[in-house]
């Protein structure tokens, strides 16, 4: 197996984890350590340059609790090992994700040490699915929150993920297909991901398309007609605006026969220079309707400036700089345990200290619906505004369907209608919405802290 790709049901493997989960696990199973335990996800800073960050990636969390189950073949390998007991090996062939989990929903905006899912659970279980929770959860909503950015700077012009074929492996270039299109792009390149959730697919074509034929012209011709209600024409394989020119009575000839050439591709150089050149040339050639698309190392940056400059573009592929998080590849995320036995935990660690307990955090908003500041307090502290987390799991198995996608991506464009207008900027903001830690929580935590270990 060292020597095969992934399979694709190996991303449900409870092997797919860190060694100490299972060392943990024996140790805790030994000591008979089976009470409740409770651990929650959180970001604890905003990566530099931030304003916000989008929740991400709960389907595919309840998606892998549900299906938590030790194959014959691993729980073999496990026992060759001679790291874990025949009992042990014993027990974990039955076991099944059992707990429950409350969360924010998909698309939610949400700041530092907000948790955004919690897990209850006998203490082995929730311990083990640490690994697969962080990794899953910090990659989508790491992709979301960079996606969301380029949605903010496009000003509604069209945007498709471009970026599965640099992301980091097959699950991530997948998966960013789903973040970037919940967080308001129109659609992807990458297939599967129409299949699996619906997202709607877009595609142009290559330059070795283009360089296959030893015309410009017939290459051009001969992907109109094979793809006669979906073609986008990559025009700068030899000359950006020769091939525009050569384009346009193309164009004319072709829709005498219902055959229409919908839009153009620029995929290098100075791309707004391109852009009002081609649309000079489409447009002096009677081919106003015929659109510009551009890619080509683009992140919400570059569309900014593309943007603000009046360049003609009416999309953008945007791809690896999106997929990979390019400026900010991780968050300083965390799983941690918060309560065990009913009694509350505390993590103390210089720089990494957590506030204690089972928390809800509370929203607040002004008179037209903008953000003021969350609440971070104890479960069962009565708040006032708008609880972000709620029940999604109990006893392994979902409350609900998981939503449509499509409703997801309706969530963030109302999300991001809650923000403060300096929020929305690419640009840090003076100053973020306040997350104010309660009186009751901070008691709790000082109570704790009395507590001696």
């Amino acid at each position: 197996m060292s020597q095969q790709e992934m399979r694709p049901n190996e991303g449900r493997s409870p092997l797919l984890t860190d060694l100490y989960q299972l060392t943990m696990m024996q140790a805790y199973f030994d000591g008979r350590m089976f009470e409740p335990a409770v651990f929650e996800f959180f970001v604890r800073k905003l990566p530099e340059g931030r304003n916000f960050l989008i929740a991400a990636g709960l389907e595919q969390v309840l998606d892998f609790l549900e299906g938590l189950r030790f194959a014959p073949e691993e729980l073999d390998w496990l026992s060759g090992t001679g790291r874990f007991s025949p009992a042990f090996i014993e027990w974990l062939a039955k076991l099944r994700f059992t707990g429950e989990v409350d969360a924010m929903p998909e698309g939610t905006v949400f700041f530092p040490d907000e948790p955004i899912l919690r897990v209850v659970a006998p203490l082995p279980l929730a311990q083990l699915v640490e690994s697969r929770i962080i990794n899953l959860l910090q990659f989508q909503t790491l992709v979301a929150s960079k996606a969301v950015r380029s949605v903010l700077a496009a000003e509604g012009r069209l945007l498709v993920d471009f970026g599965m074929r640099r992301s980091h492996g097959a699950e991530a270039g997948l998966l960013s297909a789903r973040a970037s299109y919940l967080a308001g792009f129109a659609g992807s390149a990458t297939v599967l991901a129409g299949m699996r959730w619906g997202v709607p697919l877009y595609g142009t074509m290559a330059h070795s398309f283009i360089q296959a034929h030893d015309n410009e012209v017939v290459a051009f011709e001969h992907f109109a007609r094979s793809q006669p209600q979906a073609n986008t024409m990559l025009i700068d394989t030899y000359d950006t605006e020769a091939a525009a020119e050569k384009l346009v009575g193309l164009a004319h000839r072709l829709a005498k026969e219902g055959i229409e050439i919908q839009a153009v591709r620029l995929d290098s150089g100075d791309l707004g220079e391109h852009a009002r050149k081609v649309r000079a040339i489409l447009d002096a050639g009677g081919l106003q309707r015929m659109r510009i698309f551009a890619s080509g190392n683009l992140d919400e940056y570059r569309l900014r400036e593309l943007v603000a400059a009046g360049a003609p573009i009416d999309g953008f592929g945007v791809g690896t700089r999106m997929n990979t998080s390019a400026d900010h590849p991780y968050f300083d995320c965390a799983y941690k345990l918060q309560e065990y036995a009913g009694e509350a935990r505390r993590k103390r660690s210089e720089g990494k200290a957590t506030w204690p307990g089972r928390k809800q955090v509370w929203r607040h908003y002004d008179d037209v619906g903008r953000i003021v500041g969350d609440t971070l307090t104890t479960l069962d502290d009565d708040g006032i505004g708008t609880a972000l987390l709620e029940p999604v799991m109990r006893d392994g198995r979902r409350l609900a369907p998981s939503p449509a996608l499509d409703a997801v991506r309706e969530r963030v464009a109302a999300q991001l209608d809650t923000l403060p207008e300096p929020l929305r900027r690419l640009e840090p903001a003076a100053a973020s919405v306040p997350v104010t830690v309660s009186p009751v929580l901070q008691a709790l935590a000082e109570a704790v802290d009395r507590h001696p270990h």
